[in-house]
């Protein structure tokens, strides 16, 4: 990244006097458009050369400044009982390339005349090239607005006089320091409202892919209110001022210095980079800021943008955790004292607060940094440390730094810490706020503000990390037990909770180092844990856990859980039950704290099944996998019973099932296999047939089709779903042995993720049953790209392996509307026929399997696979193949 560095400012625009009330002729307004653009040219200029963005606000308010005096002087003249005032951050001296201009006039009693000379100043203003937002209020008026608003109040704080009456800065003054409005409590109260409530509009988390600069957590904003607060409660107004009166230590202030020099450079750099008062760091822009602000790509796993978002990610997570910390002050400055409780030996409670006894107590005895949080779980009530106890922290956690990681007290209250198992979760989320987590655990320094640039991890690094460590504590809620009824089974069974929570902390740990970061992990695992000086087999589950952490969701989500021998192969990898609890707690909490919308009801299931399968796999009297005709034998007698019980004869059912390939009993389970036998009973020869369950496998909607088999039936069926808006997660295509088609789909609505509902559901078979009795298959439908996905473009891999009697189709790419129906259609465009379809969705990347054949239900040729390759090539996009 480019250092700021001492570049000469343009030079400030020089005006000949205005002459008072004459107004401002086309030919001036021209030339003071023209001046405008030459500031901002020579502006933007300053800052590609490396320009400090503080200094280029600053010289861009003045610059400003003197153009609306000069206006105002034009337009209205020397007047009195009217000033005009800069607010908002123009108030503050400071305009980035496309701010507002705020003002505001103060006028007492204005006459006709002046509002029409008041409209004419704005009006030129707005001409000239400068978006102003303006308000026009009597004194009173003003008074009585900034009573009822805190906002509004807030505003006149930053105010200065640009022009008029300066008799009216003394009217000012007296509303912003009238002790009556906003006294110091209800300010407080009030200004921790408005944070809270534009936190949540951002998640509550400065981690967001697309953050606010100015209003997110840990955004510019963020620093102003600490501003308005020292002015408030302790008239002082700046970070200095602040340091002054003890509510700042020095190293707090340089930090936070240094965070808004970053958080201002990157404002200032996306306002030129879009053109426009742009205040989030949207996808669209990343790139070009990354490149403007000089960050390169190192590896393919720490591109130059994510590197430019890092920054961005410490400097935001920075403001945040001292804004809150400082917010915590001033809410402790206005407190009455509290009588002083003990607290064990070192510690001592006043009221809501917890403190140190002694001083000098975290640099005398590292390990009290960690015995400190412990202490705080133990304490009902406490909301956190004093301002004081808080600072000592941080101090001490700076002056030991590292070194902490190797010391052997340290480590074994960090181990008592883990030891704790849930509680111990909120412990280390405080504890990363205050920057110990990375002290006492280095590697995970490296990956603080780390994010990933792609759409399926949504949380930098370390804000996944510990969101991870928060759902696996959830696991320990009875209360959780509805959503996650084996997850909250298990928890209570860890005898060590400590090797759940270490593996956790580590399984993304190595990410951005380059090579695989499971195996990096891996050995930061056994190091740790090592020096935690715990035993063999506790270190060898941790690693096993960090080294594995990916194999049950790729395991559940891209292979066939149906077939035994792929339960049989996992199994077998897991070894035993204990393992196959841990991975399953940590692959759960990993999903959900990957992305909110990665959980859903399908995932639930799929993963639950796997959970189930793989452990009665496990147990050791279980022998090798049923032959394939045992499984056949066993679903048909499970299914015949179900249908019995329906009161269906046995005949019937007979009859139905000698259509029925044997494929169809190996794939589908005797619940399904019952409800597609009582359909086609019930259509009585009719067809095409279709059905559709709204909720059904692992929290799915499933669809049966039952037509004769045709070219274009796969490629029809497609199309309408994805006409319909609905997400296709698995697919079995069968042939019954007098070639009607037996396909069925599982399917989730592609907005929600949910299963449909029953008028959806009705819906989708009216117009698929309208569709198929079409003799031309549905073409797909043409819909845009999502904004999102434009920015995550990758070339497809595409890929053909032999599959016994079939051919198996591997394609990886970007996710698109209707990529499964233009990949559908490109297969019967070639002749092409799909048996088998598993559909796997990582964000933006895609990962479908196909099993395929010819027309005559042969594997595909060399020559075959070409043509097929050609046509995907044509509907998908340019790709990279294999054989």
């Amino acid at each position: 990244m480019a250092i700021p560095r001492p570049i000469p400012l343009p030079p400030l625009p020089r005006l000949p006097p205005a002459v008072p009330r004459s107004g401002v002729p086309d030919e001036a307004r021209r030339a003071l458009r023209q001046l405008l653009g030459d500031v901002d040219r020579a502006l933007a200029t300053a800052f590609r050369d490396g320009a400090d963005a503080s200094a280029l606000a600053r010289r861009r308010g003045e610059s400003v400044a003197r153009v609306v005096i000069h206006v105002w002087g034009a337009c209205l003249g020397d007047v009195t009982g009217a000033a005009l005032f800069a607010v908002g951050g123009f108030g503050r001296g400071l305009l980035f390339p496309c701010s507002d201009v705020d003002l505001l006039v103060l006028a007492e009693h204005p006459e006709p005349a002046r509002l029409r000379a008041l409209e004419q100043c704005f009006a030129t203003l707005w001409d000239i090239g400068l978006k102003v937002g303006h308000a026009v209020r009597e004194p009173a008026q003003c008074r009585s607005l900034a009573a009822q608003d805190a906002s509004v109040f807030t505003s006149l704080l930053d105010a200065y006089r640009l022009a008029g009456d300066p008799a009216l800065d003394a009217v000012l003054r007296g509303i912003v320091d009238d002790p009556e409005l906003w006294p110091p409590r209800e300010y407080l109260a009030a200004r921790l409202a408005e944070r809270d409530a534009r936190h949540a509009r951002y998640d509550d988390t400065a981690y967001n892919l697309e953050p606010n600069l100015k209003d997110g957590p840990g955004g510019l904003r963020t620093l102003d209110s600490l501003r308005w607060l020292g002015r408030r409660l302790a008239h002082a107004g700046g970070l200095e001022d602040m340091q002054n009166e003890g509510l700042l230590d020095p190293a707090e202030r340089v930090s936070l210095c240094e965070a808004e020099t970053t958080l201002r450079r990157y404002r200032y750099a996306l306002h030129l980079e879009a053109g426009r008062p742009e205040e989030r760091l949207l996808f669209d822009y990343q790139r070009g800021l990354a490149t403007r602000l000089g960050f390169e790509d190192e590896h393919a796993k720490n591109l130059g943008v994510e590197q430019f978002m890092q920054g961005y990610y410490r400097a935001a997570s920075l403001v945040e955790r001292l804004g809150m910390q400082i917010a915590e002050r001033f809410v402790e400055m206005l407190e009455t004292p509290s009588a002083a409780q003990p607290v064990g030996e070192d510690f001592v409670r006043y009221g809501s607060r917890l403190a140190v006894r002694d001083a000098e107590l975290f640099m005398r005895r590292p390990a009290a940094l960690v015995e400190i949080f412990i202490a705080r779980l133990d304490q009902p009530g406490l909301i956190g440390f004093t301002a004081d106890t808080m600072r000592r922290v941080h101090q001490a956690t700076a002056i030991h730094g590292t070194a902490l990681a190797d010391d052997p007290q340290t480590l074994a209250a960090f181990l008592r810490l883990l030891r704790r198992g849930a509680p111990a979760v909120d412990a280390l989320w405080r504890m990363n706020r205050h920057g110990l987590l990375a002290a006492v655990l280095p590697a995970f320094g490296t990956v603080f503000g780390r994010m990933q640039y792609d759409l399926f991890h949504v949380y930098t690094v370390d804000e996944h990390t510990l969101r991870v460590l928060r759902n696996m504590a959830r696991f320990a809620d009875p209360e959780a037990r509805r959503d996650f009824p084996i997850g909250c089974e298990i928890w209570p069974t860890f005898d060590k909770p400590e090797l759940m929570l270490l593996a956790g902390l580590f399984h993304d740990i190595a990410k951005g180092r380059g090579g695989d970061h499971a195996v990096l992990g891996e050995e930061d695992a056994r190091a740790f844990c090592a020096k935690l000086d715990l035993p063999p087999e506790d270190i060898e589950l941790v690693a096993w856990l960090v080294r594995w952490h990916l194999l049950m969701s790729t395991t559940a989500q891209r292979q066939d859980i149906t077939d035994p021998a792929v339960v049989q192969r996992f199994a077998d990898q897991v070894g035993d039950w204990a393992r196959l609890d841990h991975l399953y707690v940590l692959t759960v909490a990993d999903i959900i704290g990957t992305s909110p919308r990665l959980w859903n009801a399908w995932k639930d299931r799929l993963l639950a099944d796997l959970y189930t399968a793989a452990r009665y796999a496990l147990r050791s009297d279980v022998q090798l996998p049923l032959h394939a005709s045992a499984r056949v034998r066993e679903c048909r007698e499970r299914a015949l019973n179900l249908l019995l019980a329906e009161g269906l004869g046995a005949d019937a059912i007979a009859t139905v099932w000698a259509d029925f390939p044997d494929l169809s009993f190996l794939r589908h389970r005797p619940e399904q296999i019952a409800w597609q036998t009582l359909a086609i009973l019930r259509a009585k020869g009719a067809t095409p047939l279709i059905e559709v369950h709204p909720f059904s496998v692992r929290g799915s909607t499933e669809l049966f089709v039952y037509a004769a088999d045709r070219d274009g039936l796969f490629a029809t069926v497609t199309a309408m779903l994805d006409r319909m808006r609905f997400s296709v997660v698995e697919a079995r295509i069968l042939k019954s042995q007098t070639g009607r088609a037996l396909d069925t789909f599982l399917l989730l609505e592609s907005d929600t993720q949910e299963p449909a509902s029953l008028p959806r559901a009705e819906e989708l078979r009216v117009r698929l049953q309208r569709a198929l009795a079409q003799p031309a298959p549905v073409a797909p439908a043409k819909r845009s790209m999502s904004r999102h996905l434009k920015y995550f473009q990758m070339p497809p891999k595409i890929a053909f392996n032999a599959a016994g009697e079939r051919t198996q189709l591997a394609l990886v790419c970007t996710d698109r509307p209707g990529l499964l129906a233009a990949a559908a259609h490109a297969m019967l465009e070639v002749g092409v026929r799909v048996h088998d379809a598993r559909i796997a969705t990582f964000g933006e990347r895609v990962e479908d399997f196909f099993e395929i054949t010819d027309r005559h239900d042969a594997p595909l040729s060399g020559e075959q696979q070409e043509k097929l390759l050609q046509a995907l090539l044509r509907r998908v996009g340019n790709a990279k193949a294999s054989a």
